[in-house]
């Protein structure tokens, strides 16, 4: 397989073991990863991590290690954008994916209440009741 192929289909252009090591790497340790990464599979790496939410910060490491033309060649406009996000990135790798989540808070008692059916009429409707 080609790599223009492994683009245009959405295949990723390295192995999986090779793509898990990079997301697993310490913000040292990526770099030695990287550049043993030809360079065209470093800028297809790059666009195919870009397009996936949870893989932008490994997308930029790796973009900022490509040229301008490479990434043009192989993205057009979303390569010219990576190559730029990823020589204004100041955030190092990030290692797990729940690192930059925020905290999620839950609700410590209901959010509404209704008033019990046994205590209306017939004829009436069951009316919502604030906390």
């Amino acid at each position: 397989m080609s790599s223009s192929d492994a683009f245009e289909n959405d295949i990723c252009p390295i192995k999986d073991d090779l793509l898990g090591a990079m997301y697993r790497a310490s913000e040292h340790g990526l770099p030695q990863l990287i550049a043993s990464v030809a360079p065209d599979v470093r800028a297809m790496l790059a666009l195919f991590c870009y397009r996936r939410s949870h893989l932008h910060a490994l997308a930029l490491a790796v973009a900022s290690s490509c040229t301008e033309r490479d990434l043009i060649v192989l993205g057009g406009r979303v390569g010219s954008t990576l190559f730029a996000l990823s020589r204004n990135a100041r955030q190092p790798h990030v290692r797990s994916p729940h690192g930059q989540r925020k905290p999620i808070t839950l609700s410590t008692r209901p959010l509404s209440t209704y008033v019990p059916l046994d205590d209306l009429a017939d004829d009436e409707e069951p009316a919502l009741v604030s906390a």
